[in-house]
Protein backbone atom coordinates (compact mmCIF):
# COMPACT_ATOMS: atom_id res chain seq x y z
CA UNK A 1 0.00 0.00 0.00
CA UNK A 2 1.07 3.42 -1.13
CA UNK A 3 2.39 5.93 1.66
CA UNK A 4 -0.56 7.99 2.82
CA UNK A 5 -0.50 11.50 3.92
CA UNK A 6 -3.87 12.67 6.17
CA UNK A 7 -1.76 15.83 7.27
CA UNK A 8 -1.43 16.65 3.39
CA UNK A 9 -5.11 15.57 2.49
CA UNK A 10 -6.40 17.89 5.09
CA UNK A 11 -3.60 20.54 3.57
CA UNK A 12 -4.61 20.08 0.20
CA UNK A 13 -8.52 21.12 0.53
CA UNK A 14 -9.68 24.32 -0.62
CA UNK A 15 -12.28 25.64 1.45
CA UNK A 16 -13.16 29.49 1.57
CA UNK A 17 -15.83 31.72 3.47
CA UNK A 18 -18.58 33.12 2.47
CA UNK A 19 -16.66 36.55 1.31
CA UNK A 20 -13.61 35.08 0.10
CA UNK A 21 -12.43 34.77 3.94
CA UNK A 22 -9.31 31.98 4.02
CA UNK A 23 -11.66 30.50 7.05
CA UNK A 24 -14.67 28.94 6.00
CA UNK A 25 -17.76 31.37 7.10
CA UNK A 26 -20.07 29.94 9.97
CA UNK A 27 -23.59 29.81 9.33
CA UNK A 28 -25.38 30.48 12.62
CA UNK A 29 -28.37 29.41 11.38
CA UNK A 30 -30.71 26.77 12.23
CA UNK A 31 -32.97 26.87 8.97
CA UNK A 32 -32.49 28.00 5.67
CA UNK A 33 -34.66 29.77 2.78
CA UNK A 34 -35.03 28.52 -0.82
CA UNK A 35 -36.04 30.74 -3.91
CA UNK A 36 -38.27 27.95 -5.08
CA UNK A 37 -40.62 25.32 -3.14
CA UNK A 38 -39.32 22.52 -5.60
CA UNK A 39 -35.95 23.24 -3.85
CA UNK A 40 -36.79 22.40 -0.87
CA UNK A 41 -38.30 19.28 -1.63
CA UNK A 42 -35.42 18.25 -3.65
CA UNK A 43 -33.13 19.14 -0.68
CA UNK A 44 -35.77 17.44 1.88
CA UNK A 45 -34.86 14.44 -0.01
CA UNK A 46 -31.50 14.56 0.09
CA UNK A 47 -31.27 15.56 -3.93
CA UNK A 48 -30.07 19.20 -4.01
CA UNK A 49 -26.32 19.06 -3.71
CA UNK A 50 -24.95 22.42 -2.19
CA UNK A 51 -28.33 23.58 -0.66
CA UNK A 52 -29.26 23.04 3.48
CA UNK A 53 -32.56 22.69 4.92
CA UNK A 54 -31.93 22.62 8.95
CA UNK A 55 -28.95 22.27 10.87
CA UNK A 56 -30.13 19.25 12.76
CA UNK A 57 -29.50 16.96 9.19
CA UNK A 58 -26.70 19.54 7.72
CA UNK A 59 -25.24 23.39 8.25
CA UNK A 60 -22.35 24.43 5.84
CA UNK A 61 -19.90 24.39 8.97
CA UNK A 62 -20.73 21.27 10.05
CA UNK A 63 -19.98 20.28 5.94
CA UNK A 64 -16.52 21.81 6.05
CA UNK A 65 -15.76 19.81 9.13
CA UNK A 66 -16.85 16.50 7.58
CA UNK A 67 -14.98 16.98 4.35
CA UNK A 68 -11.99 17.76 6.01
CA UNK A 69 -12.27 14.77 8.10
CA UNK A 70 -13.09 12.49 5.05
CA UNK A 71 -10.01 13.83 3.64
CA UNK A 72 -7.97 12.87 6.60
CA UNK A 73 -9.48 8.99 6.86
CA UNK A 74 -9.51 8.74 3.32
CA UNK A 75 -13.52 7.99 3.04
CA UNK A 76 -15.98 8.85 0.93
CA UNK A 77 -18.01 10.96 3.30
CA UNK A 78 -18.19 11.95 7.09
CA UNK A 79 -20.41 12.78 9.70
CA UNK A 80 -20.23 15.20 13.06
CA UNK A 81 -21.69 15.16 16.25
CA UNK A 82 -22.00 16.36 19.55
CA UNK A 83 -20.18 13.97 21.10
CA UNK A 84 -17.86 11.02 20.99
CA UNK A 85 -20.08 8.59 22.25
CA UNK A 86 -23.13 10.35 20.15
CA UNK A 87 -21.04 8.94 17.01
CA UNK A 88 -20.47 5.17 18.63
CA UNK A 89 -24.24 5.17 19.37
CA UNK A 90 -25.11 6.29 16.24
CA UNK A 91 -23.44 4.24 14.09
CA UNK A 92 -23.89 1.17 16.22
CA UNK A 93 -27.33 1.35 15.86
CA UNK A 94 -28.00 2.12 12.61
CA UNK A 95 -25.96 -0.64 11.68
CA UNK A 96 -27.97 -3.06 14.05
CA UNK A 97 -31.58 -3.82 14.49
CA UNK A 98 -33.44 -5.65 17.02
CA UNK A 99 -32.10 -9.80 17.16
CA UNK A 100 -28.57 -8.70 15.86
CA UNK A 101 -25.29 -9.20 17.32
CA UNK A 102 -21.87 -7.65 17.69
CA UNK A 103 -18.27 -8.80 18.34
CA UNK A 104 -16.42 -6.67 20.15
CA UNK A 105 -13.21 -5.97 21.86
CA UNK A 106 -13.70 -6.45 26.01
CA UNK A 107 -11.14 -3.99 26.21
CA UNK A 108 -12.31 -0.65 25.67
CA UNK A 109 -13.46 3.11 26.66
CA UNK A 110 -16.32 2.85 29.46
CA UNK A 111 -18.52 4.39 28.27
CA UNK A 112 -19.01 1.96 25.03
CA UNK A 113 -18.73 -0.94 27.01
CA UNK A 114 -21.63 0.34 29.42
CA UNK A 115 -23.55 1.36 25.83
CA UNK A 116 -22.96 -2.61 24.94
CA UNK A 117 -23.13 -4.50 27.95
CA UNK A 118 -26.59 -2.48 29.87
CA UNK A 119 -27.76 0.11 27.06
CA UNK A 120 -28.04 -2.35 24.15
CA UNK A 121 -30.28 -5.02 26.23
CA UNK A 122 -33.48 -2.97 26.02
CA UNK A 123 -33.23 -3.50 21.64
CA UNK A 124 -32.34 -7.31 21.95
CA UNK A 125 -29.23 -6.70 20.40
CA UNK A 126 -26.44 -9.55 21.56
CA UNK A 127 -23.02 -8.57 22.38
CA UNK A 128 -19.92 -10.99 22.78
CA UNK A 129 -16.66 -9.56 24.76
CA UNK A 130 -13.23 -11.13 23.16
CA UNK A 131 -9.85 -10.57 23.72
CA UNK A 132 -9.22 -8.42 20.22
CA UNK A 133 -5.62 -9.70 20.25
CA UNK A 134 -6.86 -13.19 19.81
CA UNK A 135 -8.33 -13.34 16.37
CA UNK A 136 -9.59 -17.26 16.83
CA UNK A 137 -11.53 -15.63 19.38
CA UNK A 138 -13.06 -13.62 17.42
CA UNK A 139 -14.08 -15.89 14.27
CA UNK A 140 -15.59 -17.61 16.86
CA UNK A 141 -17.73 -15.17 18.34
CA UNK A 142 -19.41 -14.82 14.88
CA UNK A 143 -22.97 -15.74 14.38
CA UNK A 144 -25.23 -15.76 11.77
CA UNK A 145 -26.96 -12.88 12.93
CA UNK A 146 -23.32 -10.64 13.48
CA UNK A 147 -23.18 -7.31 12.24
CA UNK A 148 -20.62 -5.19 13.44
CA UNK A 149 -17.24 -6.36 15.06
CA UNK A 150 -16.19 -3.13 16.86
CA UNK A 151 -12.62 -2.55 17.98
CA UNK A 152 -10.32 0.53 19.16
CA UNK A 153 -7.08 0.79 17.03
CA UNK A 154 -5.29 1.26 20.43
CA UNK A 155 -7.82 -0.12 23.44
CA UNK A 156 -8.44 1.83 26.27
CA UNK A 157 -6.82 1.71 28.41
CA UNK A 158 -4.40 -1.19 27.62
CA UNK A 159 -3.04 0.07 24.65
CA UNK A 160 -3.69 -3.31 22.99
CA UNK A 161 -3.32 -3.00 18.76
CA UNK A 162 -5.75 -4.72 16.68
CA UNK A 163 -4.26 -6.08 13.54
CA UNK A 164 -7.08 -4.09 11.46
CA UNK A 165 -6.61 -5.77 8.53
CA UNK A 166 -6.97 -9.35 9.74
CA UNK A 167 -10.01 -8.23 11.43
CA UNK A 168 -11.18 -6.67 8.01
CA UNK A 169 -10.45 -10.23 6.54
CA UNK A 170 -12.24 -11.87 9.09
CA UNK A 171 -15.36 -9.18 8.48
CA UNK A 172 -16.05 -9.61 4.91
CA UNK A 173 -15.24 -13.31 4.70
CA UNK A 174 -18.71 -13.59 7.39
CA UNK A 175 -20.49 -10.29 5.40
CA UNK A 176 -19.95 -8.85 8.58
CA UNK A 177 -18.82 -4.74 9.05
CA UNK A 178 -15.87 -3.42 10.86
CA UNK A 179 -16.04 -0.15 13.11
CA UNK A 180 -13.29 1.40 14.59
CA UNK A 181 -12.93 3.65 17.22
CA UNK A 182 -9.44 5.54 16.34
CA UNK A 183 -9.58 8.07 18.98
CA UNK A 184 -6.28 7.50 20.15
CA UNK A 185 -4.26 7.60 16.95
CA UNK A 186 -6.02 10.19 14.14
CA UNK A 187 -3.36 10.66 11.47
CA UNK A 188 -1.13 7.63 13.42
CA UNK A 189 -3.79 5.01 12.04
CA UNK A 190 -5.89 4.98 8.96
CA UNK A 191 -8.39 2.71 9.54
CA UNK A 192 -10.23 2.68 6.55
CA UNK A 193 -6.93 2.08 4.67
CA UNK A 194 -6.72 -0.74 6.21
CA UNK A 195 -10.07 -2.22 5.20
CA UNK A 196 -11.95 -0.60 8.02
CA UNK A 197 -15.71 0.31 6.63
CA UNK A 198 -16.30 3.15 9.64
CA UNK A 199 -14.51 4.70 11.43
CA UNK A 200 -15.46 6.48 14.88
CA UNK A 201 -13.67 9.61 16.75
CA UNK A 202 -13.93 11.37 19.91
CA UNK A 203 -13.02 14.60 18.51
CA UNK A 204 -12.81 15.69 22.26
CA UNK A 205 -9.68 14.39 22.35
CA UNK A 206 -7.02 14.78 20.05
CA UNK A 207 -8.21 16.37 17.39
CA UNK A 208 -9.33 19.43 18.71
CA UNK A 209 -6.67 19.11 21.22
CA UNK A 210 -7.65 22.00 24.14
CA UNK A 211 -10.11 20.35 26.41
CA UNK A 212 -12.81 23.06 25.36
CA UNK A 213 -15.62 21.35 24.11
CA UNK A 214 -17.38 17.82 23.08
CA UNK A 215 -17.56 16.54 19.95
CA UNK A 216 -17.25 12.97 17.88
CA UNK A 217 -17.15 11.81 14.07
CA UNK A 218 -18.15 9.01 12.05
CA UNK A 219 -16.36 8.59 8.55
CA UNK A 220 -17.58 5.68 6.09
CA UNK A 221 -18.81 5.06 2.50
CA UNK A 222 -20.83 7.99 1.13
CA UNK A 223 -23.93 5.51 1.27
CA UNK A 224 -23.52 5.31 5.08
CA UNK A 225 -23.49 8.76 6.14
CA UNK A 226 -27.03 9.15 3.64
CA UNK A 227 -28.14 6.28 5.55
CA UNK A 228 -27.11 8.18 9.04
CA UNK A 229 -28.59 11.74 7.90
CA UNK A 230 -32.03 10.16 6.42
CA UNK A 231 -35.13 12.28 7.03
CA UNK A 232 -37.20 8.77 7.47
CA UNK A 233 -35.20 6.65 8.98
CA UNK A 234 -31.77 7.81 9.58
CA UNK A 235 -29.80 7.56 13.19
CA UNK A 236 -27.88 10.67 13.61
CA UNK A 237 -30.75 12.34 11.51
CA UNK A 238 -33.51 10.83 14.20
CA UNK A 239 -31.50 11.06 17.64
CA UNK A 240 -30.63 14.69 16.89
CA UNK A 241 -27.31 14.42 18.15
CA UNK A 242 -25.81 17.63 16.34
CA UNK A 243 -22.95 19.77 17.01
CA UNK A 244 -22.79 23.37 17.16
CA UNK A 245 -21.32 25.02 14.10
CA UNK A 246 -19.60 27.49 16.07
CA UNK A 247 -17.47 24.17 17.69
CA UNK A 248 -17.32 22.57 14.19
CA UNK A 249 -15.74 25.86 12.62
CA UNK A 250 -13.41 25.66 15.96
CA UNK A 251 -12.39 21.87 15.54
CA UNK A 252 -11.86 22.36 11.41
CA UNK A 253 -9.22 25.27 12.60
CA UNK A 254 -7.45 22.94 15.06
CA UNK A 255 -7.62 19.85 12.76
CA UNK A 256 -5.22 22.24 10.45
CA UNK A 257 -2.16 21.58 13.34
CA UNK A 258 -3.17 18.01 14.56
CA UNK A 259 -0.35 16.61 12.43
CA UNK A 260 2.23 18.84 14.75
CA UNK A 261 0.59 18.62 17.91
CA UNK A 262 0.43 14.26 16.84
CA UNK A 263 4.27 14.25 16.23
CA UNK A 264 4.88 16.08 19.59
CA UNK A 265 2.63 13.94 21.54
CA UNK A 266 4.38 10.90 19.76
CA UNK A 267 8.17 12.17 20.05
CA UNK A 268 7.30 13.05 24.19
CA UNK A 269 5.15 9.88 24.90
CA UNK A 270 8.43 8.16 22.90
CA UNK A 271 11.07 9.58 24.66
CA UNK A 272 9.41 9.16 28.46
CA UNK A 273 8.58 5.78 27.94
CA UNK A 274 11.82 4.37 26.86
CA UNK A 275 13.65 6.04 30.27
CA UNK A 276 11.16 5.09 32.22
CA UNK A 277 11.84 1.26 31.06
CA UNK A 278 14.93 2.13 31.59
CA UNK A 279 14.97 2.38 35.35
CA UNK A 280 12.73 -0.27 35.70
CA UNK A 281 8.98 1.35 36.25
CA UNK A 282 6.17 -0.85 34.60
CA UNK A 283 5.24 1.06 31.88
CA UNK A 284 3.33 0.24 28.71
CA UNK A 285 3.88 1.61 25.26
CA UNK A 286 3.29 0.52 21.62
CA UNK A 287 6.76 2.43 20.88
CA UNK A 288 8.61 0.21 23.19
CA UNK A 289 10.15 -3.10 21.78
CA UNK A 290 8.84 -5.27 25.02
CA UNK A 291 4.93 -4.30 23.98
CA UNK A 292 3.46 -7.66 22.84
CA UNK A 293 2.12 -5.54 19.44
CA UNK A 294 5.00 -3.27 19.12
CA UNK A 295 5.50 -4.48 15.49
CA UNK A 296 2.12 -4.88 14.63
CA UNK A 297 1.75 -0.99 15.31
CA UNK A 298 4.79 -0.44 13.69
CA UNK A 299 3.61 -1.87 10.42
CA UNK A 300 -0.10 -0.31 10.56
CA UNK A 301 1.36 3.57 11.34
CA UNK A 302 2.05 6.28 9.09
CA UNK A 303 5.10 6.43 9.96
CA UNK A 304 5.77 10.42 10.28
CA UNK A 305 3.39 10.55 13.18
CA UNK A 306 5.09 8.41 15.59
CA UNK A 307 3.23 5.62 17.81
CA UNK A 308 1.07 8.40 19.98
CA UNK A 309 1.03 10.22 23.11
CA UNK A 310 -0.72 7.07 25.31
CA UNK A 311 1.00 5.42 27.76
CA UNK A 312 0.32 3.34 31.11
CA UNK A 313 2.31 2.69 34.19
CA UNK A 314 1.11 -0.11 36.43
CA UNK A 315 1.40 1.44 40.25
CA UNK A 316 0.32 -1.76 41.79
CA UNK A 317 -2.64 -0.91 43.98
CA UNK A 318 -5.34 2.23 43.56
CA UNK A 319 -3.85 3.71 46.96
CA UNK A 320 -0.43 3.61 45.80
CA UNK A 321 -1.78 5.21 42.60
CA UNK A 322 -3.73 7.87 44.28
CA UNK A 323 -0.92 9.10 46.45
CA UNK A 324 1.81 8.76 43.61
CA UNK A 325 -0.79 11.04 40.92
CA UNK A 326 -1.44 13.48 43.76
CA UNK A 327 2.28 13.45 44.13
CA UNK A 328 2.62 14.06 40.50
CA UNK A 329 0.25 17.13 40.09
CA UNK A 330 2.26 19.04 42.98
CA UNK A 331 5.52 18.49 41.13
CA UNK A 332 3.70 19.80 38.07
CA UNK A 333 3.89 16.27 35.72
CA UNK A 334 0.50 17.17 34.80
CA UNK A 335 -3.05 17.47 36.05
CA UNK A 336 -4.92 14.42 38.11
CA UNK A 337 -7.96 14.30 35.55
CA UNK A 338 -9.61 12.04 32.59
CA UNK A 339 -9.83 12.60 29.05
CA UNK A 340 -7.06 13.09 26.73
CA UNK A 341 -4.79 14.72 24.18
CA UNK A 342 -4.97 17.93 26.23
CA UNK A 343 -1.55 20.22 25.56
CA UNK A 344 -1.17 19.42 29.18
CA UNK A 345 0.11 16.07 30.32
CA UNK A 346 -3.60 13.91 31.81
CA UNK A 347 -3.57 11.13 34.15
CA UNK A 348 -6.03 9.05 35.65
CA UNK A 349 -6.73 5.87 37.62
CA UNK A 350 -8.44 3.67 34.90
CA UNK A 351 -10.08 1.58 36.65
CA UNK A 352 -11.59 4.18 38.88
CA UNK A 353 -12.19 6.56 36.21
CA UNK A 354 -12.64 5.60 32.74
CA UNK A 355 -13.50 2.06 32.70
CA UNK A 356 -15.16 2.17 35.94
CA UNK A 357 -18.09 1.07 33.82
CA UNK A 358 -16.57 -2.08 33.58
CA UNK A 359 -16.93 -4.58 36.32
CA UNK A 360 -13.92 -5.29 38.70
CA UNK A 361 -14.05 -9.43 38.14
CA UNK A 362 -13.94 -8.56 34.07
CA UNK A 363 -11.26 -5.97 34.67
CA UNK A 364 -9.42 -8.81 36.28
CA UNK A 365 -10.12 -10.74 33.64
CA UNK A 366 -8.70 -8.79 31.06
CA UNK A 367 -5.36 -7.63 32.91
CA UNK A 368 -6.47 -3.85 34.33
CA UNK A 369 -4.36 -3.51 37.39
CA UNK A 370 -6.00 -1.96 40.05
CA UNK A 371 -2.80 0.71 39.69
CA UNK A 372 -2.79 1.48 36.38
CA UNK A 373 -2.46 4.58 35.87
CA UNK A 374 -3.21 6.25 32.07
CA UNK A 375 -1.23 9.06 30.79
CA UNK A 376 -2.02 11.41 28.10
CA UNK A 377 1.84 12.96 27.56
CA UNK A 378 1.42 16.75 26.52
CA UNK A 379 2.63 18.54 24.28
CA UNK A 380 6.07 19.97 26.42
CA UNK A 381 8.89 21.48 24.63
CA UNK A 382 11.26 20.01 27.38
CA UNK A 383 9.89 16.41 28.62
CA UNK A 384 13.05 16.10 30.77
CA UNK A 385 11.38 17.27 33.66
CA UNK A 386 8.59 15.14 33.72
CA UNK A 387 10.86 12.17 33.64
CA UNK A 388 13.13 13.95 35.97
CA UNK A 389 10.18 14.29 38.87
CA UNK A 390 8.28 10.49 37.70
CA UNK A 391 11.50 9.23 38.40
CA UNK A 392 12.08 11.03 42.00
CA UNK A 393 8.60 10.21 43.01
CA UNK A 394 8.71 6.16 42.41
CA UNK A 395 12.37 5.91 44.13
CA UNK A 396 10.26 7.17 46.89
CA UNK A 397 7.60 4.80 46.58
CA UNK A 398 10.19 2.22 46.30
CA UNK A 399 8.94 1.17 42.55
CA UNK A 400 12.23 1.29 40.82
CA UNK A 401 14.62 -1.49 40.00
CA UNK A 402 17.27 -2.34 42.07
Amino acid sequence: MATFDPASRIQKLRQFGEFGGVNPSITDSSTYSFMHGEDMFETFLGHQEGCFLYSRHWNPSNKYLADALAAMEDTESAWVTSSGMAAITCALLQLCNTGDHIVTSVTTYGGTFAFLKNYLKKFQIEVTFVNISNLQSVEDAIQPNTKVIYTESVTNPLLQVSDIPKLATIAKRNKVKLMVDNTFTPMIISPARLGADIVVYSMTKFINGKNDCVAGAICGTQQFIDDLSNVNDGTAMLLGPVLDPLRSSSILKNLHTLHIRMKQHSRNAFWLAHQLDKIGVKVNYPGLPSHPQHMLHKNLMNPDFGYGGMLSIDFETVEKANAIMQKMQEADVGYLAVSLGYFKTLFSCSGTSTSSEVPEDVQQEMGLSHGLVRFSVGLDNDISDTFQAIQQICEAEGLLKK
